[in-house]
C-alpha cells in the first residue's frame, strides 16, 4: 500500500556535508614573487604526482589565494616531497588538519 500523495511541491536543499579526512596532514605551498607558473606546475607533476591539468588548477589557487593544499597524506609520506619542493626553492609546510 502506497501511503504518500503528490500534493506537497518537490524542494531542493543545499546541504553542507562535514567529511573527515582519513589523511592527517596536507602540504601547503605558498604563493611569491619569484617562481614561475611554469617551475611551480612542473615541480607539482614531478614531486606530487599531479597531472598536467591539477598542477595548473593548483597553481592559480596559489597564485590568487596566497597558499593552497596540494597534497594529502600522512606526515612520513608528506615529508620527503615537502622537501623536494622546497629545495626546488618553492616555499612549502606541512599542515595538520584542523579537528572539526
Amino acid at each position: 500500500m502506497n501511503t504518500t500523495t503528490a500534493t506537497e511541491p518537490w524542494q531542493e536543499e543545499d546541504v553542507d556535508l562535514l567529511t573527515e579526512s582519513a589523511f592527517g596532514y596536507c602540504i601547503i605551498v605558498w604563493n611569491d614573487e619569484v617562481n614561475s607558473f611554469h617551475w611551480v606546475i612542473e615541480t607539482l607533476m614531478e614531486v606530487c604526482g599531479h597531472t598536467l591539468e591539477q598542477a595548473e588548477q593548483c597553481a592559480l589557487i596559489i597564485h590568487h589565494n596566497g597558499k593552497y593544499a596540494v597534497k594529502e597524506g600522512s606526515f612520513d609520506v608528506l615529508k620527503p616531497m615537502c622537501e623536494a619542493i622546497t629545495e626546488r626553492g618553492i616555499n612549502a609546510t606541512i599542515e595538520q588538519h584542523a579537528k572539526s
